[in-house]
């Protein structure tokens, strides 16, 4: 793990340290561009951590190179899972894959429910809001819905099964 820190630990702790450091690298070309990941793990932190159950900790940077511009992010996690059941490698696929699934959860409220661009701020209502999206993406899920804004769609002209779906009684 590279550092910027003009304090060197001594010797055998230099050594010691280096010797439980974990690296992966990923590059993958992707539209054009070519992003490289790549993690650090050690359990070396663990010690000095109050953190129930931490195995690891992780350094994850992201670079990504597109035409003239280069990119480049940092981010650090904790796991529980240990060198034993996750190595490096496998700790980039869990990272990305956990990305992937939050990047789609928030594609749908953002471009199906337009979230980003409601205007209510205050009070219990952005939360009241939040919760309903939530009620609404479930239930679609459990019905197994294969596009989101259309079956939205086909149930906005139905008034009286919306009202139904949601518990109000002998709406006309």
């Amino acid at each position: 793990m590279p550092r910027r820190s003009r304090r060197r630990f001594p010797p055998s702790e230099q050594e010691l340290w280096q010797a439980e450091i974990r690296h992966a690298l990923q590059p993958r070309k992707h539209g054009g561009r070519l992003e490289t990941r790549e993690l650090w793990a050690t359990n070396r932190c663990n010690a000095f951590l109050d953190w129930p159950g931490v195995q690891q900790v992780c350094r994850i940077r992201r670079t990504v190179r597109q035409a003239q511009s280069v990119r480049e992010e940092t981010a650090y996690a904790i796991t529980s899972l240990s060198f034993a059941r996750a190595k490096p490698v496998q700790l980039l696929r869990i990272w990305r894959e956990h990305w992937g699934i939050e990047n789609r959860s928030h594609y749908v409220r953002d471009v199906t429910f337009g979230e980003d661009a409601c205007r209510v701020r205050t009070g219990a209502a952005p939360q009241l809001l939040a919760a309903l999206r939530n009620v609404v993406i479930s239930y679609f899920h459990i019905r197994h819905a294969k596009n989101l804004a259309a079956a939205i769609r086909n149930l906005s002209w139905q008034a009286q099964k919306a009202a139904q779906l949601v518990g109000v009684p002998g709406v006309a």
